[in-house]
């Protein structure tokens, strides 16, 4: 705590001269309490890299709107012939088109996901996907909650959180994503933001036992941007205590909290040595299969650094 205790100290100051400027004052704490789990984080670092939750590492590949059955074809064929750790539960989320054609020639370990799903049983729903249809289709996982659903396409907070109790009451876990825009972390609010969309699968959702929490910063998804690792680990350590807090210890520790954005070969390790980084859901690098492959052997970043 010594490293930051100058730099907090001047701004706790400066919190008590802003106190009549609520808007500068917010920020100010917001600043000092990162401060404070940042160097909380690091206290007790004895060389040795560990997960802070109890549950296996997981990676997901999101192929978006990406792809023809050529360039698919060759994808799968990069997969299955990648050396792959096995200490990691790993996911594909093929375009919806594609699903079929991914699951029968995909190995048998990597799991496919949906990247959308209706919010209850089909029927006269044009144009959606209910839950039914791609458990037909051999889905086990459907992302909800990413950041194009929401800011794009207008999905808000409590029909996501709809959507994941349905899939979860059929036997679909979920990648639920929360994160906020470039303007909400300027002005200091990303906790407030994921928070509020965590409160809304929480209030939804029947048990967290097939729940994974993608946190993805919409400001570094696709833009090349990327949140630091210490950025990162920021966030995932206050959703896992906001678990804690607001549903249980248990919950807060088996559930699996991966990072989303801008993630590539060249810096998944350094995030992966983050205690409270229990993997990643891939956009770009998961359309080429050295590279993800790459990605899901950042496992072993979890393991003893020399």
């Amino acid at each position: 705590m010594a490293v930051v205790s100058t730099s907090l100290a001047s701004q706790l100051s400066a919190v008590r001269l802003s106190g009549s400027n609520s808007d500068i004052s917010q920020t100010l704490l917001q600043n000092v309490r990162s401060q404070i789990r940042l160097a909380s984080s690091r206290k007790g670092s004895r060389g040795v890299v560990t997960m802070a939750g109890s549950g296996k590492f997981f990676v997901g590949g999101n192929w978006k709107c990406n792809g023809t059955k050529e360039s698919i074809t060759k994808l799968v064929a990069d997969l299955n012939n990648a050396k792959l750790e096995d200490d990691v539960d790993i996911v594909v989320a093929p375009p919806f088109v594609y699903i079929d054609q991914v699951k029968s020639s995909l190995a048998s370990r990597i799991e496919i996901s949906a990247q959308n799903s209706w919010v209850s049983k089909g029927g006269a729903f044009t144009g959606e996907i209910s839950v039914e249809q791609l458990k037909d289709l051999g889905c086990k996982w459907v992302i909800l909650g990413h950041s194009e659903r929401r800011h794009i396409i207008g999905e808000d907070d409590q029909f996501i959180g709809k959507k994941a109790s349905y899939a979860l009451s059929e036997g679909l876990g979920v990648i639920a994503c929360i994160g906020e825009l470039l303007e909400e972390r300027e002005a200091g609010k990303t906790f407030d933001v994921c928070f509020r969309q965590l409160k809304a699968f929480a209030d939804a959702v029947p048990s967290w036992d097939d729940i994974v929490i993608a946190y993805e910063p919409v400001w570094a998804i696709g833009t090349g941007k990327v949140a630091s690792p210490e950025q990162a680990q920021e966030v995932h350590a206050a959703v896992r205590d906001w678990l804690k807090k607001n549903v249980s210890p248990e919950v807060a520790s088996k559930t699996r909290i991966i990072y989303g954005g801008s993630v590539n070969g060249s810096n998944c390790a350094e995030l992966a040595k983050k205690e409270d980084i229990d993997g990643f859901l891939v956009g770009g690098a998961s359309l080429k299969g050295p590279e993800f492959g790459t990605i899901v052997n950042s496992v072993t970043a979890k393991k003893v650094a020399a």
